[in-house]
C-alpha cells in the first residue's frame, strides 16, 4: 500500500462522493477512482459502492477508515518527533487540564518548566475528561492532568500524582452555612451547579442521594468552567460539589465548605497519554516536574 493511496481514500470516505473528494484533493475524478482500484486489488477487497448520488463504504471500507485515523495520528507524531530533532527545538506541548484542578499546582509546573525550556510552546486545554480523552487518543494532545476516569480506557496509560477531596460548598449566607454538621437529607431540595451529568463527580453525587433512599440534587446551573460556577454559587443559594482546593485557592469569604460527611470524597489527580505515542522531550519533562512537585508534597491539600 502506498500512503498516497491510502490518502485519497481518507478524503474519499469523509465526503463519500468521487467529485467532491477530487476536488478537496485537487485531483481528477479518474486519477481518484484509479488510487482506490490499485488498494483494492493490494489488499483483495472492494472498499466502496458506487451508488446513484454518491457511495457507501463496504464493512472492509469502513474498517479501513477507522484505521487510516490511528495511522493519520502516528503520522503526525513522527512528523513532530523528526521536525524538533532538525530544528534542535526544545518541543512543543499541548496539556488537557480539569477545570477543578489546582491552578497553584499547575503553575508551579508550568513555571519550572518555562525556567528550564524557555523555548518550548506550550498550549493548555480547560476541559473534562469526556472531551479531552478523545482528543487525547485521536493526537491532539500529548497528556492530561486531571482526574482518574472511572472506568479503564482502552490505549490510555494512567499515573497517580495526588490525592485531591471534593466537599460541598455554598454562599457564606446560605441557611446551611455556620453548622457544625449538614445531614444529606438537609440537602434534599436545594439547586445544584455542576458541570456535565457523565462525568465522575455528578455521578458521586447522584448515587450518594440514590443509596441514601433520597431524591436525586436538582440542577440550577450546568457550567464546565469551575471558576464560574463557584462565583455563581458565591451570590446564589446554588450548592456546588467540587475541589476543597480549588475553594481554598480562590479564597473567597463569601464561599464556605458545608460538613457533609457521605459527601466528603477522595479522589486521585494524575497524568493520563496514549501508550506507546510519541512525547516530545518538553511532554516528559513536564511529566518529571509534575510528578516531583507531587513527591514534595507541594500539590494543594
Amino acid at each position: 500500500m502506498e500512503l498516497r493511496d491510502i490518502e485519497y481514500f481518507a478524503v474519499l470516505a469523509e465526503h463519500r462522493h468521487f467529485g467532491r473528494a477530487a476536488l478537496a484533493l485537487g485531483i481528477t475524478q479518474p486519477a481518484l477512482s484509479k488510487s482506490v482500484r490499485r488498494l483494492e486489488a493490494v489488499l483483495g477487497v472492494k472498499l466502496v459502492h458506487r451508488m446513484a448520488k454518491g457511495l457507501e463504504l463496504t464493512p472492509e471500507g469502513s474498517a479501513l477508515q477507522l484505521r487510516v485515523r490511528e495511522l493519520r495520528t502516528s503520522l503526525r507524531s513522527v512528523s513532530r518527533e523528526i521536525k524538533e530533532i532538525g530544528d534542535g527545538l526544545v518541543g512543543s506541548l499541548r496539556v488537557g487540564v480539569g477545570g477543578a484542578i489546582s491552578e497553584d499546582f499547575l503553575a508551579s509546573a508550568f513555571a519550572k518548566l518555562r525556567e528550564e525550556a524557555p523555548r518550548a510552546t506550550l498550549s493548555v486545554t480547560v476541559s473534562d475528561n469526556d472531551v479531552m480523552v478523545p482528543a487525547l487518543r485521536e493526537g491532539e494532545l500529548d497528556l492530561i492532568v486531571n482526574y482518574y476516569m472511572t472506568i479503564q480506557t482502552e490505549g490510555i496509560l494512567c499515573e497517580h500524582l495526588y490525592y485531591d477531596h471534593y466537599v460541598v460548598c455554598a454562599a457564606a449566607d446560605h441557611r446551611l452555612t455556620g453548622r457544625k454538621q449538614v445531614e444529606l437529607r438537609d440537602l434534599v431540595g436545594e439547586s445544584w451547579a455542576w458541570a456535565e451529568p457523565s462525568l465522575g463527580s455528578q455521578q458521586k453525587l447522584r448515587e450518594t442521594f440514590r443509596d441514601a433512599g433520597l431524591p436525586p440534587p436538582s440542577v440550577g446551573l450546568e457550567c464546565r468552567s469551575t471558576a464560574l460556577r463557584l462565583r455563581s454559587v458565591a451570590n446564589s443559594n446554588l450548592l456546588d460539589f467540587t475541589s476543597a482546593a480549588v475553594i481554598g485557592q480562590l479564597g473567597s469569604p463569601d464561599i464556605k465548605v458545608l460538613p457533609v460527611k457521605e459527601l466528603t470524597w477522595r479522589r486521585s489527580v494524575g497524568l493520563l497519554r496514549r501508550k506507546g505515542a510519541y512525547l516530545p522531550r518538553a511532554a516528559q519533562r513536564l511529566i518529571d516536574i509534575l510528578k516531583l512537585i507531587s513527591k514534595e508534597g507541594r500539590q494543594p491539600a
